[in-house]
């Protein structure tokens, strides 16, 4: 896929990069000891400087490039649409889904008629067999419930894509919103947000078919797995073929919907959360049909919303924004219309970003980095007292295979498939957008694995590592000061996107990647007596983040955060390490009376500064892999004697941990 030349005439990726001062000490907060609190010391004026604003209920290092995207992605949206471009373009269908996101009038006019026809179809069923059928093309357009279906590759042959069946079917997100009495008030407020929503449709018994759907769903909670035990890939891997499927779970006509789905009888179809699928099964045998009915058109109300008119938004924005999470304020027209075509044409966009945001140089200095960290992982590796020689091996094997991708993928996606049509509604183009996606994931059942494909578009704030392809990826954006800066102290960079980069690595080998081996297949390559001491570590760990209380009577929840902070712990280590190895036995000197040490772990701790409400801070502590941006900070440093050298911490300190209770793993 080509550039836009009205893009390629206008832009360029020159940009010249500032000298930065290695620490800005107006987000410090000097009245804190480092050994009282080391995340207010290092962050406090970053978080009086930056309270946090109404439309957000966390922000943090990270959204400041994110905003700052926003406003130059929009930017180029808002260029663009000055223009008339050619139909059928990328540039058309970004100008297009733009526009007509910002034009309140016709959303606002239309309200909810474009949603009818598909609520309409869902209640013109008229037996489970036909709702079944209904479902399977609800899921033609990423729409559904209940269950996801989707293909990736296989966890046991890397190599080639299987078919995945997966709980899911919540509206809420996440089994403890329904289970636990704690959140009767979510609850109660979830089903007056969903009977606003059937009213605004024009349902008369909106209140009932509110409750009927929300009942579906405590009984769907009841059967899913948590959070915890959805971290487990050995038991969520449990091959059946089609006919098995359709045998077991007899409640359901699975055989009517995947045929609807057009797919083939298969001999492996991987069923993550078996129990569940059980209650699934037993659920829809014995609903009935009005209310299997109501929780599908909830769902599809709910997932509607933010493409209908205001009304629509604001019940849903006043319940998922502000009841669950604390937001007071909608964000900006303009900032809602130019994430769509950020999300539905994303490499598209990434494109026209990477030719003007990106400096290439930065390719070549961040692989670099790449380099130092993975022979630093390589020297931790080699050095561990807990692991045998054996494993090592293996383990310094994986390290070496690692596939790196920076910035940009060399071959972008093809989007010329993918129609935009102006005279269509919002939802409608939006509702083809995601038909296309299922039919792109659909298509690839039963072929090789693209080493190519990448999981996130170069303007994503963020990286990650697949242990299926035992590759770590770091997108150009998150590629970009105060994270990365080529002209920035050694310090700061190791510390901050240095240990983006080890953290990284460190997930090949996390409670997680560590199933995998070196082709991305999950198979068991450690010793038992290795694997048994890996674990007795791992558990000091999660012990030490769920001690942490985070709100008054909630404490952090270490094993759901685990494979995150492993991959904190270890990526910190193997910074350490490389920006020592770089410094060839130098000392450098202090800057702004901070030695290279201190700039080092203030540098990481800059990357998750951060403000929360206490409403978002519950809700991540339910749903979010990762631990609370405090204790990034303040649990992952107390293991690190460097740490405690580098401020003068001992005993008696809050933020000294003694040796005994410290625990290392990579």
């Amino acid at each position: 896929m080509m550039i836009p030349m009205m893009m390629l005439a206008s832009t360029s990726c020159q940009q010249k990069v500032e000298k930065v001062p290695a620490i800005d000490m107006t987000d410090m907060d000097l009245t804190v000891s480092p050994g009282d609190d080391f995340f207010r010391y290092a962050n406090g004026g970053w978080i009086k400087k930056n309270p946090l604003k109404p439309e957000y209920a966390r922000f943090g290092s990270f959204d400041v490039l994110r905003e700052n995207n926003v406003v130059r992605l929009n930017d180029l949206f808002a260029e663009m649409a000055k223009m008339t471009p050619e139909a059928g373009t990328v540039d058309q269908k970004i100008v297009d889904l733009y526009k007509q996101g910002l034009d309140s009038v016709k959303l606002n006019a239309e309200g909810g008629q474009p949603l009818q026809k598909y609520l309409d179809a869902i209640y013109a069923t008229k037996d489970k067999k036909a709702l079944a059928v209904e479902l399977a093309e609800m899921n033609k357009y990423g729409e559904g419930g209940f269950f996801s279906i989707g293909v990736d590759a296989d966890l046991m042959n890397s190599k080639m894509q299987v078919l995945y069946l997966a709980q899911s079917g919540l509206g809420m997100g996440d089994r403890d919103y329904y289970v636990d009495p704690a959140n009767a008030e979510l609850h109660k407020g979830y089903t007056e947000m969903l009977a606003r929503l059937f009213a605004l449709s024009g349902y008369e018994d909106a209140a009932q078919k509110a409750e009927n759907a929300v009942k579906i769903e405590d009984r769907l909670a009841e059967v899913s797995w948590t959070s915890v035990e959805n971290r487990d890939y050995t038991k969520q891997y449990n091959p059946m073929s089609t006919g098995q499927i359709c045998r077991r779970w007899k409640g359901f006509d699975f055989a009517s919907f995947f045929k609807t789905l057009g797919l083939p009888d298969q001999d492996k179809i991987i069923v993550q959360q078996p129990s569940f699928f059980d209650g699934f099964s037993r659920l829809f045998a014995s609903a009935t049909l009005g209310q299997l009915q109501d929780y599908l058109a909830a769902g599809l109300l709910t997932s509607a919303a933010g493409s209908l008119s205001d009304d629509y938004y604001d019940a849903s924005f006043d319940f998922f924004s502000t009841q669950m999470s604390g937001i007071t304020e909608q964000k900006p027209r303009w900032k809602r219309a130019m994430s769509v075509p950020n999300s539905v044409l994303g490499e598209a966009v990434g494109q026209m970003y990477v030719h003007k945001y990106f400096p290439e140089e930065y390719k070549a200095k961040v692989l670099e980095l790449v380099r130092q960290l993975q022979v630093s992982l390589g020297q931790h590796i080699d050095s561990l007292d807990w692991m045998s020689d054996a494993t090592k091996a293996y383990a310094r094997e994986k390290l070496a295979a690692f596939t790196v991708k920076i910035g940009y993928p060399d071959k972008w996606k093809d989007y010329s498939t993918l129609t935009i049509d102006p005279a269509l509604s919002y939802y409608e183009n939006l509702r083809a957008a995601k038909a296309w996606y299922v039919k792109d994931n659909l298509s690839k059942l039963g072929q090789p694995t693209d080493p190519d494909e990448w999981g996130m578009t170069p303007q994503t704030v963020n990286a990650y590592y697949n242990p299926t392809t035992n590759e770590i990826c770091f997108p150009a954006a998150i590629l970009q000061p105060p994270f990365f800066n080529a002209d920035a102290d050694d310090a700061v960079n190791y510390g901050a996107i240095g240990v983006v980069i080890g953290h990284e690595m460190t997930h090949g080998f996390d409670d997680q990647g560590r199933l995998f081996d070196k082709d991305g297949n999950m198979n068991n390559w450690w010793a038992p007596e290795d694997e048994a001491a890996f674990k007795a570590k791992t558990a000091v760990l999660e012990k030490q983040y769920s001690d942490v209380e985070i709100l008054p009577g909630i404490h952090a929840n270490g094993a759901l955060s685990l494979g995150e902070n492993i991959a904190d712990q270890g990526g910190l280590s193997v910074a350490w390490t490389a920006y020592r190895n770089s410094l060839n036995g130098t000392e450098p000197a202090p800057i702004d009376g901070l030695t290279a040490a201190q700039r080092f772990f203030i540098g990481y701790a800059h990357l998750w500064a951060q403000n929360a409400t206490d409403e978002e801070k519950a809700r991540l502590n339910k749903l979010d892999v990762h631990s609370l941006a405090e204790n990034r900070v303040n649990v992952a440093v107390r293991n690190f004697p460097q740490f405690f050298e580098a401020f003068g911490i001992s005993e008696g300190d809050p933020m000294y941990r003694p040796e005994s209770e410290r625990v290392m793993i990579w």
